[in-house]
């Protein structure tokens, strides 16, 4: 058995349409086919750009003076009972010594201050100069443009030129 649709004529761009018979005299327009342009971008490698870094160490010596306090404590004893009413001795600088007054209340028929002693403070200051090796780190990019070839280009650093993507 055999499809009559199958073996019928087709006209070209008429899709799953029966032909169509034309008399003579009659006009058929017939379908044209129409072109259109169409542009499309696709990414080319011309080359690419290869960074590092460098690290150098750099040996050097610090030099500073150190600073220290020294502290020297004399004891000074005095013993004298203060007169009834005199004002008690503060805490005072004398020639670069700090005196502090040690007081003590002693029990008489009658209360009586007694300076006991002074305590002398003073201050001295030395100064030592001391060296140190220290390693300091610094580095350096290292800029290198491949080509496609793989051939390579050695730019001279980051700031002196600018490198095109």
């Amino acid at each position: 058995m055999s499809d009559p649709a199958a073996i019928e004529q087709r006209l070209p761009g008429t899709q799953d349409k029966q032909a169509a018979e034309v008399a003579i005299g009659e006009s058929v327009t017939l379908p044209l086919i129409e072109e259109t342009a169409r542009i499309d971008k696709r990414a080319v490698e011309t080359g690419r750009v290869r960074v590092s870094t460098r690290t150098e160490t750099i040996d050097q010596v610090l030099r500073q003076t150190l600073r220290s306090d020294m502290v020297g404590v004399t004891r000074v004893p005095i013993n004298r009972t203060l007169a009834e009413g005199e004002t008690p001795p503060v805490v005072r600088e004398e020639n670069g010594v700090t005196i502090i007054p040690v007081l003590e209340e002693i029990l008489v028929v009658e209360k009586r201050l007694v300076l006991r002693e002074e305590v002398h403070v003073r201050q001295t200051t030395a100064g030592e100069d001391v060296e140190m090796p220290v390693t300091l780190r610094r580095q350096h990019a290292v800029i290198e443009r491949v080509s496609p070839e793989g051939h390579v280009t050695a730019l001279a650093s980051a700031e002196e030129s600018e490198i095109e993507p």
